[in-house]
This record gives C-alpha cells, structure tokens and sequence, in this order.
C-alpha cells in the first residue's frame, strides 16, 4: 500500500532556471524529499497503528466469540453425555420392562390355561352333577309314585277294615258263639276283602327342576 501511495504522488520539483545553483536545487528535492518520506512515514504509522487496533479488536472480539462458542461446545458435551446417561438409563429400564412385560404374559398365560382347565372341569363337574341330580329326582319320583300307590291301597286297605269293623257286632252271650261269629266275620271279611280295586301311578319325568314328561298308569287287581 505505501509503494501504491508513493507511485501514485507526484512530486513537482521546480528549478529556476535562471539559477543554475544544482546544490540547491538538490537540497530542496532533497528537503521535499525528506518532508515527503516524513509525512508518509507519519501517515503509515497512524495507518498501521489504526489497522493494528482494528485487528487488535477484531482478535478481541474473535476470542470472545471463541471463548463462547467453546463454552457452548462444552455445555453442549454436557448435556450430550448427560442425554447418552439418560437414554442408557432408559434403555435398560425399558429392557427391564419388556423382560416384566414377557415375564407377565407367560404367566398369566399359564394361569389362563389352569383357570380354562378348572373352568372345563368344573363345568363337568356340573354336568355330572345336573345329571346325578335328575336321576336323584327321578328316582325321587319313582319312590313318591310308589309312596302314593301304597298309600292309596292302604288307605283303601283302612276303609275296607273300617267297613268290616262297622259291621261287626259282637252278642255277649257265650264265648262259643262270640267265635263262631268271629270265624263267621273273618271269613266274611276275607271273602269281602277280596274286591274290585284300582291303583292310579301318576309318573312325572323332570329334568333341571322342569317337568318334561308326564304320564298317569291305572293298575286294576281283584
């Protein structure tokens, strides 16, 4: 830059030619030469100084700017490795999870499959049971139709007897004719016993406390 500003100055040097003095034509080139040389001298030294603080400032500022961008890398280090923690954290916790996760799946798998089980044999169980209890009602059944023949023919048996008893009448005469008139009666009863009677067995079929079928049979001895 300095050669650039001496090329571009131009330095006017007049000779008088009417003396033809070279000495002092030379010491004043001389002396313009000089106050030139000291004047760009002067010029570059507040130039130079200037683009010093310039730069001086510029550093400054670089190296602040340095100094925040490194301050920000280190925080954001930080904060990564604090992130790489964290995601390492979470990743065994959710390996931990997943592993609880299959633990749990298969167990209440198999406790489904033991409950599904107990289920189907309880259902048997109930299906047996239903069954025992329908036979038990039949059998039931079967024993109360049997009761009530009975009890009719005995209350039949009791009215025939009750008959019997209101026709016989017992003389206080002699024991003689008291048996004759017994072996008269009991032949008598035995021989009006033996009449016409009829027994109706009401038969009703039932199935889970529901009646499914229901038949009535007549039985006639003489």
């Amino acid at each position: 830059e300095l050669q650039e500003q001496l090329a571009r100055q131009r330095v006017h040097v007049e000779v008088d030619a009417s003396k033809p003095d070279l000495t002092a034509a030379l010491r004043d080139i001389r002396s313009q030469y000089e106050a030139l040389a000291a004047s760009n001298a002067q010029e570059t030294e507040e130039w130079y100084k200037s683009k010093f603080a310039d730069l001086t400032d510029a550093a400054a500022r670089h190296a602040e700017a340095l100094r925040v961008a490194k301050q920000e890398a280190n925080e954001y280090r930080r904060q990564l490795q604090a992130l790489t923690c964290d995601l390492e954290a979470l990743r065994g916790s959710n390996e931990s999870l997943e592993r609880q996760l299959r633990e749990l799946e298969e167990r209440y798998a198999l406790e489904t499959a033991g409950y599904q089980d107990t289920v189907a044999r309880l259902e048997e169980d109930s299906r047996s049971l239903k069954e025992e209890m329908a036979q038990h009602l039949q059998d039931y059944q079967d024993l109360l139709n049997v009761k009530l023949a009975l009890d009719i023919e005995i209350a039949t048996y009791r009215k025939l007897l009750e008959g019997e008893e209101s026709r016989i009448t017992i003389p206080v005469q002699s024991f003689s004719n008291l048996q004759i008139r017994e072996t008269s009666l009991d032949t008598k009863s035995v021989s009006e016993a033996h009449v016409k009677r009829s027994i109706v067995v009401k038969t009703v079929e039932t199935r889970d406390g529901e009646v499914l079928k229901e038949s009535k049979q007549e039985h006639k001895e003489v």
